[in-house]
């Protein structure tokens, strides 16, 4: 589960980082750069969604700060 989580947010920030580029790279390629944003934000909800059903079902447990 640790691993799907870290893959995650990889790509999460991978997609940022695509996103940056496209926005650097000139005015012509706003196109992708909305298409980064969107898998960048589409990722976010999945991610935050697998640790919501991930908690439910038990698979992953919270913990307190000591």
């Amino acid at each position: 589960m640790k691993l799907l989580v870290v893959a995650l947010l990889l790509a999460i920030v991978g997609s940022l980082g695509q996103a940056l580029f496209s926005m650097s790279s000139g005015p012509g390629n706003s196109a992708q750069m909305v298409k980064a944003l969107t898998v960048r934000i589409a990722l976010s909800v999945a991610l935050f969604g697998l640790l919501f059903v991930s908690q439910y079902y038990g698979w992953i447990e919270p913990h307190g700060i000591r």
